[in-house]
């Protein structure tokens, strides 16, 4: 079976590996559609783990049920990649994404479990989640990032009147600016490297304005525009510079949200944090409960996500695909892989 695998740094090779076999317990589907995520490219970077077989958001076609049986062959599901414990006081509470088990052989995250940059993969029982109708095979591939999105605005507790500051027009910040919209937020700017996307921001109605990140008096101009500055800030790149702006530009007693993934050392002016008594948050991933909100959502159209979707690719474009999306000067916010094309 075709799958594509990491072999080097920001580099693939296509490997042949063996279907998964049934074995009465986990659920095993056929991959409709799969999305490339900003921590694929970080592994990407990285050129590690070696082998692995990426893909943690994705939609499928049910080959076999496994212990669901509620579940029959043919139906369209989609699931959380985690591999929470199920026994801890966080699983117990609902919060899944602090169990020291969550990543440890997560879909398309770990070695052990390949994800959906192939045709077909299995999948824990009860983390899988049925389709409905209304929900599109693309809606559906992009449920995990959207979930991602919806909890760092939870976090955020953002009220109706807040000025809000995306940083990072990749799909997790556009998805975090779309909810804060829709909490009420009265201004919604993002903060981009690359002009593309800061204007496809806008263009797609996420964001009110762009603002140009390499533009040296952007800090200065965002401080004086919001008149000491912004009531929230989501960071979605993780990287110093982008935390540190972060700190500067919200306001004394403001909040930032830390959902980028940094992979090394990230140097902050923590004396700003001190000093103006702001609230930082890490958020990573998401509840069960905002991963099942967010398929609703989508089935009841309340949201639109097919307008971020800007390619859909075979597993043989994965590799420029990737190059597409780290070029710095590429509009696209969103490619999806289909293993069939």
């Amino acid at each position: 079976m075709k799958s594509v695998a990491i072999c080097d740094v920001k580099k693939f090779e296509m490997r042949d590996i063996n279907e998964p076999l049934a074995n009465g317990e986990d659920v095993i589907i056929e991959v409709l559609k799969a999305g490339i995520c900003g921590s694929d490219i970080h592994y990407w970077d990285l050129g590690e783990p070696k082998g692995l077989i990426m893909g943690h958001e994705f939609c499928g076609r049910v080959i076999d049920p496994g212990n669901r049986t509620d579940l029959k062959v043919g139906d369209r599901v989609t699931a959380l990649p985690i591999s929470p414990c199920g026994s801890c006081p966080a699983c117990l509470k609902g919060n899944p994404q602090y169990c020291k088990d969550t990543w440890t052989y997560a879909t398309g995250l770990s070695l052990t479990n390949p994800g959906a940059f192939t045709k077909k993969i299995k999948l824990r029982p009860d983390m899988v989640m049925k389709l409905p109708d209304t929900v599109s095979d693309d809606e559906a591939s992009m449920v995990e990032p959207t979930a991602v999105g919806l909890h760092a605005i939870h976090l955020a507790d953002i009220k109706v009147g807040d000025k809000v500051l995306i940083i990072g027009g990749g799909i997790i910040g556009l998805v975090s600016a779309m909810f804060a919209k829709m909490e009420g937020a009265s201004y919604v700017a993002v903060s981009e490297t690359n002009n593309s996307r800061g204007e496809k921001a806008v263009q797609l109605g996420v964001a009110d304005a762009w603002f140009d990140a390499k533009d040296e008096n952007m800090v200065p101009n965002l401080i004086n525009m919001t008149e000491g500055g912004f009531d929230y800030v989501i960071e979605c790149c993780g990287n110093s510079a982008a935390v540190s702006t972060s700190l500067t530009v919200v306001k004394p007693g403001g909040t930032v949200v830390l959902v980028g993934v940094a992979t090394g050392p990230v140097t902050i002016p923590t004396v700003l944090a001190v000093m103006r008594e702001l609230t930082v948050k890490g958020a990573i991933a998401y509840t069960k409960e905002e991963f099942s909100t967010c398929i609703d959502l989508m089935a009841n159209k309340q949201i639109d996500m097919e307008r971020f979707v800007d390619d859909i690719v075979s597993l043989d474009e994965v590799q420029h695909s990737f190059e597409r999306l780290t070029s710095g000067t590429d509009p696209a916010i969103k490619i999806l892989v289909d293993p069939n094309k």
